[in-house]
């Protein structure tokens, strides 16, 4: 069985909303082990990152182990102040 076949049957297929909201889920969660790798890669801690960005420490965690959302506006704040990185964004239709 593919992951494809997997997620299909255990989610739905794409564009059902069960199937929509595990898509959505599995992005969060992306970006928070995204952020977590490139603030390790870096050698800081969350409060470290925190303190260069005017936040929490347990904001930053939540944003990492996916128990808060972060906007895109945030994103771009931890990820280019914090970690003098950049964001690329994509639409795929």
């Amino acid at each position: 069985m593919t992951l494809e076949d997997f997620t299909d049957k255990n989610y739905g297929k794409r564009g059902t909303k069960k199937r929509e909201e595990f898509e959505a889920g599995y992005e969060n969660f992306k970006m928070g082990v995204l952020l977590q790798q490139a603030r390790l890669e870096k050698g800081m801690t969350q409060e470290e990152l925190a303190i260069k960005v005017g936040t929490t420490k347990s904001y930053i965690s939540k944003i990492e182990n996916n128990i808060k959302e972060a906007r895109l506006s945030t994103l771009q704040k931890i990820v280019e102040l914090g970690l003098g990185g950049h964001i690329e964004l994509s639409i795929k239709l």
